[in-house]
């Protein structure tokens, strides 16, 4: 059996081994026109931040890929033969293959601000290893950056440009920092961490033109408010997108909504065609909406699944209990199940220490069952958080047995007994 996997992030690679585990005997081909090797795109900060080397981002040993007998391929798909069943890469090479999985990720959002199209440098997004260079290129000569976009990416890019020591005026169109995952209380906490590591915030504040000077890179910045700000790097992180567009010119694309169309095995509907990870729109029997996870750990989840799949283990994707972790600066970040998703009204639990950006927040139902958690400023156990979930744990249970799920860090655990809590409805962004 032949598998040609387009893509080598975490979704493409999972989808590489969990392969070979299942058929020693299969041929395993990974194409990337990114990178050569594998590496872990969530740690894109760290390199940019002088802590890791590029080499160090790489989750495996080189000599593993060898070893695993999975054949990486530098080079950039440009057109798909799904009669014969050929990939065709832009040196000219067809390679063949009889299972075909989609495995292209995401990438950032861009919209048509007035000047966007005269830009030719200065603009810089944080998603891929060109992002990176174009990143680490700039910076020497930037002395003021825009950053756009109040999510994870966005504070990212931002701790990293304050590393340099570049003056970062964030703009974050919301009344208040990320409504899409914090609430209000959270969020307050949160931007003054930001803004004392000497971020210019600006809440309530969005980009409406660009202008550059002379040799097109980045000069101004044009605001709603009026505001002209000067700046040599602008940065766009206003979320992402699958990664798409190249397949439209393809004689025959696979079908295409926001991503790339699959049933509820992952497959497309050209036959021996399959999407896993970010690129992935997913149409669920039953369900009206089609699903889109671009989440890392909804990627590995997928690429492992497809591979099953592939193997003769045909089962049916189902969506795990969300999760993700991530920091604020200093202020460490996880959620588990739904929070903010649910609709105003739905009760939670909020409970802050006194004075510390710590804070957790538990949503629950009429039957008092707990339905997810956004745990701030201390390390939890993501893994028993969704059993309580799984599982249907009450309120009172996770309030006696929180203690559990909280991590022995370096410097001890929370006080748990000194939290100030309150039972109060979720608030909707409006």
């Amino acid at each position: 059996m032949r598998v040609v996997i387009i893509g080598n992030g975490v979704a493409g690679i999972t989808c590489a081994m969990t392969v070979r585990k299942g058929d020693p005997a299969a041929e395993i081909t990974v194409i990337s026109g990114e990178t050569e090797y594998f590496f872990s795109r969530t740690a894109l900060m760290y390199s940019y931040m002088d802590q890791l080397t590029r080499r160090d981002l790489e989750p495996y040993e080189r000599s593993e890929y060898r070893r695993q007998n999975i054949q990486l391929v530098k080079g950039w798909m440009v057109d798909c033969d799904t009669q014969t069943q050929h990939v065709v890469l832009d040196d000219g090479q067809r390679i063949p293959y009889d299972k075909l999985v989609y495995a292209v990720g995401a990438k950032a959002n861009i919209f048509p601000w007035k000047g966007i199209d005269n830009v030719k440098d200065g603009l810089v997004h944080f998603v891929s290893m060109q992002d990176l260079e174009s990143c680490e290129r700039l910076t020497p000569s930037t002395q003021r950056a825009v950053v756009i976009g109040g999510g994870l990416i966005g504070i990212e890019l931002v701790e990293c440009l304050r590393h340099h020591g570049v003056n970062v005026t964030f703009l974050v169109r919301e009344p208040y920092y990320w409504p899409m995952a914090l609430g209000e209380e959270e969020a307050t906490f949160v931007a003054e961490e930001i803004r004392h590591h000497g971020v210019d915030l600006r809440l309530r504040e969005e980009m409406t033109e660009v202008e550059v000077d002379s040799s097109g890179r980045v000069a101004f910045v044009h605001t709603n408010t009026g505001e002209r700000i000067p700046c040599q790097m602008l940065g766009i992180t206003a979320g992402v997108r699958p990664n798409i567009d190249l397949l439209k010119q393809f004689s025959r694309p696979p079908e295409l909504g926001r991503g790339i169309v699959v049933n509820e095995y992952l497959e497309a509907p050209q036959p021996n065609v399959y999407a896993a990870g970010d690129c992935a729109e997913i149409h669920m029997p039953g369900q009206e909406r089609p699903l889109t996870e671009l989440i890392w750990y909804s990627a590995k989840r997928q690429g492992a699944h497809v591979a099953r799949n592939i193997l003769g283990d045909r089962q049916v994707y189902t969506p795990p209990t969300f999760f993700n972790s991530s920091k604020f600066f200093e202020i460490e970040y996880t959620t588990v199940g739904e929070v903010e998703t649910l609709p105003e009204g739905t009760p939670t639990l909020y409970r802050k220490m006194p004075g510390q950006p710590i804070s957790q927040r538990v949503t629950f139902n009429d039957r008092q069952e707990v339905l997810g958690f956004n745990m701030l400023g201390s390390r939890w156990n993501h893994e028993l958080l969704e059993d309580w979930v799984n599982e249907g744990r009450t309120l009172d249970y996770v309030k006696q047995n929180l203690h559990q799920a909280q991590y022995d860090v370096e410097f001890g655990q929370v006080k748990l007994d000194r939290m100030e809590e309150q039972i109060i409805p979720l608030k909707k962004f409006q």
